[in-house]
């Protein structure tokens, strides 16, 4: 019998998403774990070529799995296979409801493979119900960070918008380890519309988080480094589980994006340059031998190990 750890990935249709998931189960595999990707038809090719573009490298033993994607039985142009190609936003509520038509062929491939863990994205509320389906923990892969996590929560508890009287006036977010002010037009009218909460937005958003706080933990796409405080407020004050084992991808692009605001708004270049030198810096020692995202994969496999072995006592 095969004793290694194994891993389903199943990343959300878009490329934000899928590039990011691809690159932790490639860091899973250099790690000694089996790993399987789960996607559509259309996105097998794009796996295949990255994964082969490092197999020699990373020493990779993942394979990719394909299902089909519903778009026309869900009313969306067919060959949509990803929110990137979506063109209205009227049709943002078919493709959801083509996500959520994934969920057999996801637990016919649970039954099939029976993995010892499944990480899904977080836009798969349901996932956490096919993966208590097969005894197996449901890990929400959340592609933002802690501190994004934090003020949205802030935010929907409190509701801090609700008390300015322009879309421009400034508020102050309450509860934070720091101060931060935005405005009522930079919250995304989904959030700050309360007649939102009945729509079926407002409801599918409400069953993320739903099926967030009942999942085993989360994988964040951030480092303890870049945001310490918040971490822990997530971790202590909202008692979420979590594991920080990025950057993947969004270290450079963020860099780049950064860099590019400072020229527009005449901030020192050069000061901007040392800050996103020191950035990418405290990224790379995250991720290497000691470092603090290193760690937090030791812990989570060895959590998983863990899980497994006593499920497999009982």
């Amino acid at each position: 019998m095969d004793q290694k750890l194994h891993i389903f990935f199943f990343p959300f249709l878009a490329q934000g998403h899928m590039l990011p998931t691809l690159d932790m189960a490639k860091v899973f595999c250099s790690r000694g774990v089996k790993s399987t990707m789960i996607t559509t038809d259309q996105h097998v090719h794009m796996f295949e070529k990255s994964i082969q573009k490092n197999r020699k490298q990373l020493f990779t033993d993942i394979s990719i799995r394909a299902i089909h994607f519903p778009a026309v039985e869900a009313g969306l142009p067919e060959g949509t296979e990803s929110v990137d190609q979506i063109k209205s936003e009227h049709l943002i509520p078919h493709f959801i409801m083509a996500t959520a038509m994934l969920q057999d062929q996801l637990e016919q491939l649970l039954e099939e493979c029976r993995p010892h863990c499944l990480i899904a994205d977080k836009f798969f509320p349901w996932a956490t119900e096919s993966a208590a389906k097969f005894r197996i923990p449901r890990l929400v892969f959340d592609g933002t960070s802690s501190f994004s996590d934090t003020v949205d929560e802030i935010l929907r508890v409190h509701r801090p918008f609700d008390y300015v009287s322009s879309d421009s006036e400034p508020f102050l977010v309450p509860d934070l380890p720091h101060e931060i002010t935005l405005t009522r037009a930079k919250i995304p009218s989904y959030e700050r519309d309360k007649e939102t909460a009945g729509t079926e937005l407002g409801r599918f958003l409400q069953r993320v988080r739903d099926s967030d706080s009942k999942s085993y933990g989360r994988v964040v796409n951030s480092f303890y480094e870049l945001e310490p405080e918040y971490v822990e407020y997530c971790t202590k004050i909202l008692g979420r589980k979590a594991w920080h084992v990025g950057p993947f991808l969004l270290c450079n692009k963020e860099v780049e994006d950064k860099i590019g605001r400072g020229k527009k708004s005449d901030i020192d270049e050069h000061e901007c340059l040392k800050w996103s030198k020191a950035l990418k810096d405290m990224a790379r020692k995250a991720v290497e031998e000691g470092g603090s995202s290193y760690a937090d994969f030791d812990a989570l496999i060895n959590e998983l190990k863990s899980y497994r072995s006593e499920r497999d006592q009982e």
